[in-house]
């Protein structure tokens, strides 16, 4: 399965670590629907970025499953391989 690391941009005001962390426990609640596994998210809260890494069969999957979970889409998506 492609892995994909997604990038947020932009974290909204108000937003903190355990906002995030109920935003990552959605995704996982409906990664199935997707066929999509979230492996790990990371936040950067001084740049104001959320980067989060996934197996998805494609990126529209991964953007899907975002948008079903809490409607924060990513605002890149990359496709990566592990080095």
């Amino acid at each position: 399965m492609p892995l994909f690391m997604d990038v947020h941009n932009h974290i909204p005001d108000g937003i903190g670590p355990e906002e995030l962390a109920a935003g990552h426990a959605a995704d996982l609640e409906v990664q199935g629907r997707f066929k999509v596994t979230h492996i790990n998210y990371w936040v950067d809260l001084k740049a104001g970025r959320i980067f989060c890494l996934v197996e998805a069969p494609d990126a529209q999957a991964a953007h899907d499953c975002h948008l079903n979970a809490h409607g924060h889409v990513a605002d890149e998506i990359f496709e990566v391989v592990q080095g």
